[in-house]
């Protein structure tokens, strides 16, 4: 089998993170190759970037509209698409721990979507910017909307790094938009503007999910609270009976409580197969 063949196989077989970076990698081996070839000629435009690349003005943007999403598949170096990668290669696999790839997609493309839309905002807007010509690359809008979005929903999440030891997901992402914050006035401004942008489609809507979820458990919760059964009585042992019941009742409260909780805080996936069917049978009753 061919190595084309090969890429070809595994780029078939893998997840949506996968191809994600397969896709980020063809397209940069092909602007090098034609920014190469046109150096050849002494043009030193790359089509490529010139077509997908995301213009800083306004009125660009009419004549080539697909540039709010294709900006998010170029990128300026090797050291550029480095970083990106490696960064969605993990965020993005624990992100499917939790959503489907559809969801993944939806995520990168429309992280890259707003992000675009707030670089175009902050070039035209404030006087910093104003008489600058400069485009906007890279995949980092869409993996900020994806790195914070499932840090918005397992923010206690915790992960080893080496020569640090297990540090949570929300530190993590609140180093992350801090760097952006700090770098509104740098030589990349631009790009940090577009990273805040999807940063904050991801909080955005995880935030709203995780609002209607909660408040759909809370609603589960009061319904278990409501249907207490009431006590049987019987004539023989009436005390013991009373004392039985009231006992079992409270501990299937207690169970019911904390399997709610569970969902609250991780989400229902990540309960077992055994607490489901409990939550099931309880539900019917």
């Amino acid at each position: 089998m061919s190595i084309l063949n090969k890429l070809k196989l595994r780029y078939k077989q893998g997840n949506i993170v996968e191809k994600l970076i397969y896709i980020n990698i063809a397209v940069f081996v092909i602007t090098i190759l034609i920014n190469v070839l046109q150096g050849l000629y002494a043009n030193s435009t790359n089509f490529i970037v010139n077509w997908f690349a995301l213009d800083n003005s306004i009125n660009a943007l009419f004549t080539k509209p697909w540039t709010l999403l294709s900006y998010g598949f170029l990128h300026a170096d090797f050291l550029h698409i480095l970083m990106n990668l490696i960064v969605i290669y993990y965020i993005g696999n624990l992100f499917l721990e939790y959503f489907t790839q559809k969801q993944l997609l939806t995520f990168y493309l429309l992280g890259t979507f707003f992000g675009g839309v707030l670089y175009l905002f902050s070039q035209n807007y404030f006087p910093l910017f104003e008489g600058d010509n400069s485009v906007l690359v890279g995949a980092s809008a869409g993996i900020s909307a994806i790195f914070i979005g499932i840090a918005t929903y397992i923010p206690n999440y915790q992960i080893k790094l080496r020569f640090i030891g297990f540090v949570k997901l929300w530190h993590l992402a609140a180093f992350w938009i801090g760097l952006d914050i700090i770098s509104l006035i740098g030589n990349n401004a631009g790009g940090h503007f577009a990273h805040l942008g999807g940063a904050l489609f991801g909080f955005l809507y995880v935030n709203q999910a995780s609002n209607k979820e909660i408040k759909l458990f809370d609603y589960l919760s009061s319904l278990f609270k409501k249907k207490e059964k009431p006590l049987r009585t019987v004539h023989k042992n009436k005390n013991k009976t009373r004392k039985t019941t009231s006992q079992n009742t409270d501990l299937t409260q207690k169970q019911v409580d904390a399997i709610l909780d569970k969902i609250s805080k991780s989400g229902y996936d990540t309960l077992t197969k055994a607490e489901k069917e409990f939550l099931f049978k309880q539900g019917k009753k």
